[in-house]
């Protein structure tokens, strides 16, 4: 085996690109794939392509296809995906209720779930004082004397499935951000992993369909930092080995501001329309990262030797109007 290449949990390291189809890829996003993508290429590793789109309110069925479009006119490509199959498939989410709902039902026969009938007020209000790490109020354990069985008499009434949450840390070595070590209980509390009857929830989904895949390398942005200590939990739970993850900096605009898929002017498919070289790009983005001195275009398969995860800024990347108009020739 090449030197580069690393064994985890026993086989081959998997990496994964899992875009939502709720509008159209950014720059933020293009980064955030590229670095996943060199992570497992580096490494000699998979890479599996998942749409993910279970917030069927805010998905959009142009954007399924277009995600695809824009990655692969990135350079990116994937050893399995909707588009070209794989031992695991389906990958697109909203087809894989049925494996949801299979454990589901082995978090209710262990009693690691109860159902909830608090709505976001009474949370609010029964938040005594919020702290300035979380994300929101800490759910305060109103329907955690409930078992899994007292879902049965509420029959049709909108419940939500709430994981019991251990107390204590949960801590991991990021690979980009070294060790990190959060409290789950304090940190939004017994979270929510499906509701009645609308669906099964992120973090559910994500943590099946990542043991399912085999995958061992989870890269995504720093936002998702909070959801990984509820991943971590539900990994150990269902008894599966738990992936690297590895959490990126986001790109923000100079007035501090978070890339959105609104912001119209930095998604992929306008620079796509613009005729703005990809590998114009791929440099670029490596430059941001500071693995190379300056943006020399390349290709993704020529910036896999310039990965270097030790070596990576713990800022968000600004993304400065002079830059866009200097990558669209303006």
């Amino acid at each position: 085996m090449p030197e580069n290449k690393q064994e985890t949990h026993g086989s081959l390291l998997v990496g994964r690109l899992a875009p939502s189809p709720t509008g159209g890829l950014h720059l933020g996003h293009a980064r955030t794939f590229l670095i996943a993508w060199l992570a497992a290429r580096y490494s000699g590793g998979k890479v599996v392509l998942r749409i993910e789109d279970l917030d069927w309110s805010r998905v959009r069925d142009q954007a399924r296809a277009a995600a695809l479009v824009d990655l692969r006119w990135l350079g990116l490509d994937w050893d399995e995906g909707p588009d070209v199959g794989g031992p695991k498939a389906p990958y697109v989410q909203s087809e894989r209720s049925w494996l949801y709902e299979e454990v589901l039902d082995r978090l209710k026969a262990s009693e690691s779930v109860y159902p909830c009938t608090c709505t976001a007020a009474d949370i609010e209000r029964a938040a005594s004082a919020p702290h300035a790490e979380d994300e929101g109020p800490t759910y305060p354990g109103t329907c955690a004397h409930r078992s899994a069985a007292d879902a049965h008499p509420l029959r049709d009434r909108p419940f939500a499935w709430r994981f019991r949450v251990p107390p204590g840390p949960v801590a991991w070595d990021d690979l980009f951000l070294g060790r990190v070590e959060l409290d789950p209980s304090r940190l939004g509390g017994d979270f929510v992993v499906a509701r009645h009857p609308a669906g099964h929830s992120y973090q559910l989904a994500v943590v099946v369909d990542d043991a399912a895949m085999g995958v061992t390398q989870v890269i995504r942005g720093v936002d998702l930092v909070p959801s990984t200590t509820r991943q971590i939990l539900l990994y150990r739970r269902l008894g599966r080995p738990v992936p690297a993850f590895g959490h990126v900096p986001l790109a923000v605009t100079p007035d501090g501001r978070r890339l959105a898929k609104r912001d119209g002017s930095v998604k992929l498919t306008t620079l796509r329309q613009a005729r703005v070289e990809p590998e114009r790009l791929v440099g670029s983005l490596v430059h941001s990262c500071g693995w190379s001195e300056t943006a020399v275009p390349m290709t993704p398969k020529e910036a896999i030797d310039h990965y270097a995860p030790t070596r990576f800024p713990a800022q968000p990347w600004v993304v400065r109007p002079e830059w866009l108009d200097w990558l669209v020739g303006s």
